[in-house]
């Protein structure tokens, strides 16, 4: 398998996009991906999305989105694995490059989700969970998420305070993102005073979602400039899809397989990665993550939010740029977002929230409440 590389990365601002399209904003992170990388065109096309048939009324997003930007007759496939389809994308693209049946393709995970109504967008994210066992009951995804963390506070005596340094460092992290949803800064008092969703998750445990989409341009490394960021993990892994079948509701266990197999592939362990953008669609995912990827063990993954270890410059520095809280979660295209941000940082282009130095980054994308999890790992020339 060849080495490959990515030389090009496009980003639109997560909003609520009134104006424009889902392909129109595909297009432009596309268009912005391919002039970085100074290519006109390329061989394949893979799209990640979660919620266009529902909320769009519009699958065959490849074919559809070749032909918006100008590249029909190319390869074009969407990939779908819920929230995690941005990451998915990203590996079937990364397989058909590394593979040799093509020398270029872009990735790009796109979403619009503020033109459907809020009941629409809960419902349609819901099922990404159990049809069966979950959904049936009225379980949304922020009470699944809630139950997870109330088991988890229950186990380990934490907290809900405990919680807070995860929110407040995405929110000081996004004040320096200029694509990011919420420039709003947050400190402990607005933390412990927001909204209760679903006890105990409040509205500044829970991520923002919106539209957006964010794309790369990869070839093998061998072709690519020696300033490239190379790609030299790749793991991706499942767990049942609804919570109370697993053996641990409180361990990741895909998220532990597939970061082991980013690690092996790489040939590194977790005390080499600079920077981890995690997915925190909710604060108890970032305790969870940090846990079952090897920087904390098992239920003291809040120690190293209020230890300072997950900030700028701390040990294992997370949502740089926002992270899912307040850059936003547009869900198919979340994935590719994360990627695009650890290419920033491994270029130096985080103005304000630049993690020196960094050389490894990581990025882990999560669909659904854990069922599928996609872990890739990156470095810079």
């Amino acid at each position: 398998m060849r080495k490959v590389a990515i030389i090009g990365i496009g980003q639109t601002p997560v909003a609520e996009h009134w104006t424009k399209s889902l392909k129109e904003l595909a297009g432009e992170a596309i268009f912005a991906a391919l002039e970085d990388a100074d290519m006109p065109s390329v061989e394949a096309l893979y799209v990640g999305n979660m919620l266009s048939g529902l909320l769009e009324q519009q699958e065959h997003l490849g074919a559809w989105l070749a032909d918006w930007v100008g590249m029909l007759s190319i390869e074009a496939f969407k990939v779908e694995a819920a929230c995690g389809s941005g990451a998915a994308a990203f590996r079937m693209g990364l397989m058909a490059v590394a593979s040799g049946q093509v020398n270029n393709a872009i990735v790009v995970g796109a979403e619009k989700m503020t033109d459907a109504l809020p009941i629409e967008a809960t419902a349609g994210l819901a099922t990404a969970a159990d049809a069966d066992y979950e959904i049936i009951h009225g379980l949304s995804f922020i009470s699944l998420n809630a139950l997870i963390m109330r088991r988890y506070m229950h186990e380990y005596g934490w907290q809900h305070t405990d919680f807070a340094p995860f929110s407040i460092n995405a929110h000081a992290n996004a004040l320096h993102n200029p694509n990011a949803r919420l420039h709003i800064p947050l400190n402990h008092e607005k933390y412990i005073k927001a909204r209760m969703v679903s006890d105990p998750i409040n509205l500044m445990d829970s991520s923002a979602v919106g539209d957006g989409a964010a794309a790369v341009v990869i070839v093998p490394a061998e072709m690519a400039p020696r300033t490239a960021v190379r790609v030299i993990g790749s793991g991706a892994a499942t767990d049942t899809l609804a919570v109370h079948d697993r053996k641990d509701a409180l361990w990741l266990t895909a998220a532990e397989k597939s970061s082991r197999q980013a690690y092996t592939q790489a040939g590194i362990e977790p005390n080499e990665i600079d920077l981890f953008e995690l997915h925190d669609a909710f604060s108890i995912m970032s305790a969870l993550s940090l846990e079952a990827s090897g920087f904390a063990e098992r239920g003291q993954g809040p120690r190293l939010g209020l230890e300072g270890e997950i900030v700028i410059g701390g040990r294992i520095p997370i949502t740089t740029r926002g992270g899912l809280k307040a850059r936003g979660h547009p869900v198919g295209a979340t994935g590719m977002y994360q990627i695009v941000e650890v290419v920033e940082q491994l270029r130096g282009l985080a103005s304000g929230s630049q993690v020196e130095g960094a050389k490894i980054g990581m990025a882990q994308n999560i669909g659904g409440s854990g069922a599928t999890i996609l872990t890739h790992i990156f470095e810079a020339a």
